[in-house]
């Protein structure tokens, strides 16, 4: 390049100054580009643009001098900057040119950087000018500066879990500063965009919280009875916030505290009846926490309180329990359940919630006597008190139990027994003597049974002056006896009492009791020993073990009088907890009680230093017993027959029942098979074969007036009722059988029951009602009625006019056929004809003109009997009536005609109403077949027509 500022001096000035130009023009490339040291760069990646500081630039002082302003200055080639050179190894970076005369130039990116590769570049550069020497070839090159290129970060990623998911187990009942780390990274290069600023726990209401390094703790106190595990989702957020690609799931597992208890223990357990023994913790075992222990002990209650008399016992009379636990005869009972015979507790308030069980209630208001000559009781002889007794805290009066007392007049109290501010009292006052001299006379017993509001079993065994209490089979001495002089002579009667004492003085009742009674019993002559009072305690429920061979002497076993509960002792826990396992529940009853047992064990534990080093909670549970299967008890037989009235007359009477049948079903419900798909819920009823058990009463009462002692009764011979282990009672209502016994020996009891009438005059028909129990009426059977009619005999010579009649007698068979002379009575629904005194006016009044009319009807009566007889005939055969043999003559006593035809008109509407066909008979047939009637008697006057009114029933089996 040429200066044409010099040339143009040159020729200015003129040849002096050409000289110089030259040598200017000669000055060439003579120093080398200049650039700075160092250079610090910045550039985002995904972008090429670096921004430096500072600039690149690279000057040359080559370049010519800035002369004044009327000089043309040109650069010359050796002073520009021709370009930039990177050296270092796969730099991704270039140099770029800007501007060669001012040595500007740029880094670029050759490609897309990526931070998280490599976040920072470091290289040298140099700048090199365009100059050239003598030789034309003279490049200046500056020296190597060098560039740091920070690649600034995009948050392009988000954050990462570095776990799948995290799992933790605590403690319950523990607040922990951290449950569980979770950790989160993020592939960005930056710190910003890198970080992990936040964690979250997505899942509401979770009682845990969790802070910005990932550690989870509980806000509460956790509880393993609630819950047993928590699922968690956790997420985290970068600096960016950029939210984590997948949540984390977090389980925590929750450990109960070691507790020393029970496992393995289900609360309910179903017994179901007739199963036998049930066992009650076949997979029960101690925890104890690892703690060394030497001893342990457990005591298992059975809670049967609620039940009956205390547990499920049989709910026979008191007076059969007696007769099955061995008492001999002579056992009275003094609270009957209400009947016919034993009316006297008919009105006293009963508690019939517990399974038929009879219990009384007393609340200090009704008092009962007890019916004179059921009791006969001489202090001279030993004699026992039985009572079943649940009594609560009362006031400081005394309450009556039993008292015998004055009638009238005297206060005068022969014996009795009392409760007295939680004490039980028996009073027993000796008869006149010769010798005046003080005697036993009260007996004191401080008894927290008394008062404890629970059912509790009293005997007392008194052998003057020796008195023997027994509570719940325990015997119990008194701690106060005290002594009283004998009663005065008197001829004053005496009355025995229950729940209140007469009191002579005020004459009236006093020492009214509050509480309840059962059982109540005397008996005399005799005391009861400790076989039969633990029979009459024990209950028919209870807990039982069977004990392995190889722990049987590893353990102590202990039970109570009742079972309702035992106690273990041992020393070692895996033969303890085996015996534990072996522990059952048995209920021999029958038909059991339904309902709940409250279990519960009680369980101390001793270590090392013969302290109680652990403490074992109590584990309760319940034995829920189901329903049984209730039986049906059905009685059948013949229901309506008729006698003549010589055998009602006769010392033998009329047997009631001769062809009782007694049977006791169950009805199962079983599931069918579905044969679709409709409904696979179907049942169908199936009813089981016969079952056999036992029965305690069968009661016979009379349906209409009570018996008139003076010419009926009912009878039965007492030896063949003893012989069976029954007992019987009659009033003028009926006849009442007591005691437990078979089906079989009651039904042979029942077919010996007679019913006699020495008066029949005015009698036609009687109506007796028979029904039986078990259990003390929890199954009662059906109510199974029978009539018996009395058929009137007279000598038909003596009523010549009354010749005319009617045949009345109506045969009811329901369960049996009657064989009446040879003829069978098939049929239940005989047609009945009514006798009628109206005969024999019609025979002395009626005229020619009524006798056609009376032809008439006749003729129609005729008709309509030949199609009846062929109905009849169609159905069945065995329903004709054949009258061949059968020889009927009839009493002409008005009296007897018109009360006998009004009553049977009445049981007609009876009959009606219960829905059973009868014959349609009209007024006008009546008459009419009675005229026809009359006037074949009168054409026919054989001997075979002039019998006595009688049913021959030679052949009639019952």
């Amino acid at each position: 390049m040429r200066v044409r500022g010099c040339n143009s001096v040159c020729s200015a000035v003129g040849l002096l100054l050409a000289v110089l130009c030259a040598a200017e023009a000669a000055k060439v490339n003579k120093h080398k580009p200049w650039i700075e040291t160092t250079y610090h760069g910045i550039v985002t990646e995904n972008d090429d643009k670096v921004l430096l500081d500072p600039p690149l630039i690279a000057l040359d002082k080559d370049a010519p001098l800035r002369y004044a302003d009327s000089f043309e200055v040109t650069f010359t080639k050796e002073g520009e900057i021709c370009g930039f050179r990177i050296h270092g190894q796969n730099v991704p970076f270039e140099a770029v040119m800007l501007d060669k005369s001012t040595g500007e130039g740029v880094i670029r990116a050759k490609d897309k950087l990526d931070c998280e590769l490599q976040k920072e570049h470091t290289f040298t550069i140099q700048a090199y000018d365009c100059g050239e020497g003598p030789d034309g070839t003279n490049m200046k090159k500056s020296h190597k500066a060098t560039v740091h290129i920070q690649v600034n970060d995009v948050n392009e990623y988000s954050p990462v879990f570095k776990e799948k998911s995290y799992k933790a187990t605590v403690i319950e009942g523990k607040k922990y500063d951290s449950i569980v780390k979770v950790e989160a990274v993020d592939a960005d290069c930056s710190f910003q965009f890198s970080q992990i600023c936040s964690y979250e726990i997505v899942t509401p209401d979770v009682p845990f919280t969790i802070d910005k390094d990932g550690n989870i703790k509980n806000t509460e106190k956790l509880n393993y009875s609630k819950e047993r595990m928590y699922k968690l989702t956790v997420t985290a957020y970068d600096c960016g916030k950029n939210r984590a690609s997948e949540d984390v799931l977090v389980k925590i597992n929750i450990k109960p505290t070691c507790k020393p208890s029970w496992q393995g223990f289900n609360k309910r357990i179903e017994y179901e009846p007739g199963t036998g023994s049930l066992a009650l913790f076949p997979s029960i075992r101690l925890e104890t926490c690892e703690e060394p222990i030497t001893s342990i002990q457990a005591s298992i209650e059975l809670e049967t309180n609620h039940i009956g008399k205390g547990c499920d016992r049989d709910t026979y009379s008191e007076k059969s329990l007696h007769r099955l636990c061995g008492a001999s005869t002579g056992t009275v009972e003094l609270l009957p359940a209400p009947s016919s015979a034993t009316n006297w507790t008919v009105g006293l308030p009963t508690d019939n919630g517990h399974d038929s069980d009879q219990v009384f209630e007393f609340n200090g208001t009704q008092p009962i006597k007890v019916p004179e000559g059921v009791v006969s009781t001489s202090l001279k002889e030993p004699f026992t008190i039985s009572v079943w007794m649940r009594h609560g805290p009362g006031g400081r009066e005394k309450e009556t139990i039993l008292c015998n007392s004055d009638k009238t007049e005297m206060n005068r109290h022969h014996y009795s027994l009392y409760v007295h501010n939680c004490r039980l009292v028996l009073l027993l006052r000796q008869d006149p003597t010769e010798s005046e001299n003080y005697k036993p006379a009260e007996f004191h017993w401080k008894l927290d049974q008394v008062c404890d509001k629970e059912w509790h079993h009293y005997v007392l065994n008194i052998e003057f002056p020796a008195v023997a209490l027994f509570v719940d089979g325990a015997s119990f001495e008194p701690f106060l006896v005290t002594e009283d002089y004998p009663l005065h002579a008197s001829k004053i009667e005496t009355q025995l009492t229950i729940g209140a004492c007469w009191q002579g003085g005020s004459a009236r009742m006093a020492q009214y009791f509050r509480g309840n009674l059962a059982g109540l019993m005397i008996r005399s002559g005799k005391l009861e020993n400790k076989k039969v009072i633990d029979c009459l305690y024990t209950c028919k429920e209870g807990l039982d073990v069977q004990l392995p061979e190889e722990v049987a002497s590893a353990v102590k076993v202990e039970f109570n009088p009742n079972q309702s509960s035992l106690t273990l002792e041992g020393d070692d826990i895996e033969s303890f907890e085996k015996v534990m396992q072996h522990i059952s529940y048995l209920n021999s009853r029958q038909f059991p009680t339904p309902g709940i047992r409250h279990l519960r064990v009680t369980t101390t534990v001793k270590c090392f230093n013969e302290e109680t080093c652990i403490s074992v909670p109590d584990a309760e549970g319940y034995v829920m017993v189901l329903q049984p299967e209730e039986p049906k008890i059905s009685l059948s037989g013949i229901d309506h027959f008729a006698r003549g009235a010589a055998e009602f007359e006769s010392t033998e009477g009329v047997t009631l029942f001769p062809e009782l049948r007694i049977v006791s079903t169950i009805t199962r419900e079983v599931e069918a098979e579905a044969e679709g798909e409709d409904d696979p819920t179907v049942q169908e009823t199936v009813v089981s074969e016969e079952i056999m058990h036992n029965l305690d009463m069968c009661e016979v009462t009379v349906v209409g007036d009570d018996l008139d002692g003076d010419h009926e009764s009912l009878e039965v011979d007492l030896a063949q009722v003893q012989q069976r282990g029954l007992e019987i009672s009659s009033s003028n209502v009926g006849m009442v059988i007591t005691g437990v016994n078979t089906m079989a020996n009651y039904e042979q009891v029942l077919h010996l029951i007679r019913y006699r009438n020495w008066h029949t005059e005015a009698l036609f028909d009687r109506k007796f009602k028979l029904v039986c129990s078990e259990l003390n009426g929890r199954y009662v059977s059906n109510d199974f009625k029978v009539e018996v009619n009395v058929i009137h005999t007279a000598n038909p010579m003596e009523h010549v006019n009354n010749a005319m009649w009617q045949p009345q007698f109506i045969n009811q068979v329901k369960h049996a056929s009657v064989d009446l002379s040879g003829h069978n009575l098939a049929n239940t629904h005989q047609a009945s004809v009514v006798p009628s005194a109206a005969t024999i006016v019609i025979v002395v009044c009626v005229s020619f003109l009524v006798f056609m009319i009376i032809l008439g009807v006749f003729r129609i009566r005729a008709a309509h009997q030949r199609t009846m007889r062929d109905q009849e005939n169609g159905k069945e055969n065995e329903m004709d009536w054949d009258d061949s043999a059968l020889t009927i003559t009839v009493n002409p006593m008005e009296t007897y005609e018109d009360q006998h035809s009004s009553e049977e008109e009445e049981e007609e509407e009876e009959e009606s109403e219960d829905g059973e066909e009868e014959d349609d008979i009209t007024s006008a047939e009546s008459e009419s077949s009675e005229d026809e009637e009359g006037a074949e008697q009168e054409d026919q006057q054989g001997t075979s027509r002039q019998q006595q009114l009688e049913w021959d029933d030679s052949t009639l089996t019952y």
